[in-house]
């Protein structure tokens, strides 16, 4: 078995192998990949940006053909934000060259971000996506075989696992929540700050609970609102 699926295997009673999903915290396994930009080692790819790496059970597959072009519009939002994109099908990567036509089409915009081709499926398996006693190739396997493969992994600057989504085949991924979810991420990275039900960027924010009120003090000055002594309200801090 290879280190990268080690990193993501495991073993049920009865003998048989089980998924595995990645937890929040853990290093992203690194991988080598073909894709539609070219090789990549997935670590080095990232380097010193922050990630987000979003899966797909097929190509030309209509609800992802949605997403795919949706994600190209968006790609300036994450470059602002020092995030790359990139995509995961479990096809080759010379149908995802095909399929970028179509994207074109339908969408109006292509993809504009590199496309993985998985089809031995080790990073599927090595990200939790398909148990890892899955056999074969992506050959013959139909879009309900691969349904778990409808994840999205935010991964940090320091290679660990920031967020995990996963979406059934039915329903399309809010990548303007994803978006948001990067800014709290981000921001709450860099502050000891949380944010609460459905900020937004320049919105208050709540002082984290592991700092005390002398510290708080020291960093806030001009004080915060209150509800609770442990709930403290504060402008969000500045970039």
């Amino acid at each position: 078995m290879s280190r990268v699926a080690r990193s993501a295997h495991a073993y049920s009673k009865a003998g048989g192998y089980v998924i595995m999903a990645l937890q929040l915290g853990e290093t992203a396994p690194d991988f080598e990949a073909e894709t539609t930009e070219g090789p990549i080692r997935f670590h080095d790819w990232i380097g010193n940006s922050w990630a987000i790496l979003f899966s797909h059970p097929k190509d030309f597959t209509p609800v992802c053909t949605t997403e795919l072009g949706y994600m190209a519009k968006l790609k300036s939002e994450f470059d602002r934000r020092n995030t790359k994109i990139i995509g995961l099908s479990v096809d080759p990567v010379t149908d995802h060259k095909k399929w970028a036509a179509d994207i074109q089409e339908t969408q109006g915009t292509a993809p504009n971000y590199p496309l993985i081709g998985d089809t031995d499926l080790k990073i599927s398996k090595a990200y939790g996506m398909l148990a890892m006693g899955t056999e074969g190739s992506s050959v013959g396997r139909t879009p309900a075989d691969n349904q778990t493969v409808r994840n999205v992994f935010v991964i940090g600057p320091d290679k660990k696992v920031k967020l995990v989504i996963a979406y059934p085949m039915t329903t399309g991924r809010n990548f303007d929540e994803v978006l948001r979810v990067l800014d709290s991420l981000q921001l709450t990275a860099k502050h000891k700050v949380a944010t609460p039900v459905n900020w937004r960027q320049g919105e208050d924010v709540i002082i984290a609970g592991s700092v005390s009120d002398d510290e708080a003090r020291k960093a806030y000055p001009q004080g915060w609102k209150a509800p609770r002594p442990w709930y403290r309200i504060v402008p969000q801090p500045k970039a």
